[in-house]
């Protein structure tokens, strides 16, 4: 198996097909790995098929909610850019930081009140969510809805691809960011122009 997929120590030792159907989600691609197999073992084998989507799919819902909640942060950085203001990133950033409850409520307000055109609304959204229930105070027993922190992950990466500088370079940095993620990395590696080299299956 690639070494692209080694020490991924924050993604559940749990069969890829489990961790999709828990989240609700599919893959589009015809895997011919058995249905214990786990997210590396699938991930090497999307890779050699060039399931770019399948992949990024696949890790939103393999990482856990808060390593997801940071992965769609540094996405949503990218597309507020540098210079932008985004109030649903910058209180979804501090979540993933200190994940309280007092931070929590706050990103209920701001959902509430300055998610119309923010471009990293889905940040906000997915860390609201990520501790699995519908908030704090009497609605924690009722959960949140199924998938919902992958699913905001998934779609607000899928944005940067507009950035460029082309599809595969892009798709790549997204997986990428997500790896570091599941090694305990911070996410912020750098784009690269060529396409990783693909180890034995």
């Amino acid at each position: 198996m690639s070494e692209r997929f080694s020490n991924l120590k924050k993604i559940p030792e749990q069969p890829a097909a489990r961790l999709l159907a828990a989240a609700n989600a599919k893959l589009t691609a015809e895997l011919s790995t058995p249905a214990s197999a786990s997210v590396p073992v699938v991930l090497a084998e999307l890779e050699k098929m060039g399931e770019h989507v399948d992949m990024i799919r696949l890790l939103s819902v393999s990482l856990p909610p808060r390593e997801c909640v940071w992965w769609a942060c540094i996405a949503g950085r990218e597309l507020v850019g540098p210079d932008g203001k985004s109030p649903c990133l910058t209180t979804a950033e501090a979540w993933v930081f200190e994940p309280t409850d007092d931070i929590r409520m706050r990103l209920q307000t701001v959902l509430e009140t300055e998610s119309s055109g923010d471009k990293a609304a889905p940040c906000a959204t997915a860390a609201f969510y990520a501790p699995g229930n519908m908030g704090p105070g009497e609605m924690k027993d009722h959960p949140a809805p199924i998938g919902v922190v992958a699913a905001c992950a998934f779609g607000i990466n899928l944005k940067t691809l507009k950035l460029g500088p082309d599809p595969e370079t892009r798709f790549n940095l997204i997986i990428d960011r997500a790896l570091d993620i599941a090694r305990g990395g911070n996410g912020k590696v750098e784009l690269r122009s060529t396409a990783p080299e693909k180890g034995d299956a």
